[in-house]
């Protein structure tokens, strides 16, 4: 059954990562430039000079965030932030999206339009000092995700309603060959792909906008079951809690209508559903 688990409303909720080493629950308000958590003392609040979307955990006190002009460590405890590279900063018409730290310590962000310009966005990698572009031409990067066996990431481009699969080198994680559909929207009823994250068994959970669920699909593609999770536009997942078995999931009030949003409180909200599947700890970034 799931549950709110912070009824702060977001226009456009995204990146929820559990960190592992505070169990913690951190997400951000993308066009509301604010990051979100909550801990013992209640619900946390950090207003951010630019819109940030996804991020990554370096320490117990510090990320790595992804902006529209750049990678940063931000400070928890402080709120301060340092530059680690530019992203895409001499292009005003991009923002970061969707984004996730991967097994060998790397961390994958995708960009997008503002106003998702088509194929402006791209798909890159920070690794080891390095950011490179790794799939240009994308509209609506999203469910950036890694395989538990290390064999292949995922990344969409929401615009086109697809799900690649692109397999990876096994030393240092970089993408091998070409990217490979894996799913597509509206064959077996998935609906437009958002954020994504596998669970420890290799399935891959997927956040569907418009649909107001997460949904299961196994390495065949093939459609197992869905959460749902009440705000319609279901955006990112990430499973966290105590035994890593409590699916989170962030909402957006984006472009729904006054009268929806009345009558369906739940769109912005933070939802949690418990012991949906087990889940695995997000890998830490190393700089």
């Amino acid at each position: 059954m799931s549950v709110i688990f912070d009824d702060r409303p977001c226009d456009l909720g995204e990146g929820p990562l559990w960190h592992p080493g505070r169990s913690q629950l951190f997400w951000f308000d993308i066009t509301g430039r604010r990051l979100l958590s909550r801990d013992g003392t209640g619900p946390l609040d950090w207003s951010l000079p630019e819109m940030c979307s996804a991020a990554g955990w370096i320490d117990d006190d510090r990320l790595l965030m992804a902006s529209e002009t750049g990678l940063w460590v931000f400070d928890i405890e402080s709120g301060a932030r340092d530059l680690v590279t530019a992203l895409e900063a001499d292009n005003p018409v991009t923002r970061s999206n969707d984004g996730r730290a991967d097994p060998w310590g790397g961390f994958w962000i995708g960009t997008m339009g503002k106003a998702a310009e088509p194929e402006a966005g791209s798909i890159w990698r920070y690794y080891r000092g390095e950011l490179r572009r790794l799939f240009p031409k994308i509209t609506i990067s999203n469910a950036i995700a890694f395989a538990p066996n290390r064999q292949f990431a995922t990344f969409a481009d929401t615009a086109r309603g697809i799900v690649w699969r692109t397999a990876l080198d096994p030393l240092h994680g970089w993408p091998k060959g070409e990217p490979e559909p894996f799913l597509r929207a509206r064959s077996g009823g998935m609906a437009n792909p958002d954020g994504a994250v596998f669970d420890a068994d290799g399935t891959f959970w997927l956040a569907e906008w418009g649909a107001a669920r997460v949904a299961a699909y196994g390495p065949d593609g093939q459609f197992l079951r869905a959460v749902p999770v009440g705000g319609r536009h279901s955006s990112c997942p990430a499973f966290g809690g105590s035994d890593l078995r409590t699916l989170f999931t962030t909402t957006a009030r984006q472009g729904l209508s006054p009268d929806i949003l009345a009558a369906e409180p739940l769109n912005g909200a933070t939802i949690r559903c418990d012991d949906v599947a087990q889940g695995l700890p997000e890998p830490r970034v190393i700089l």
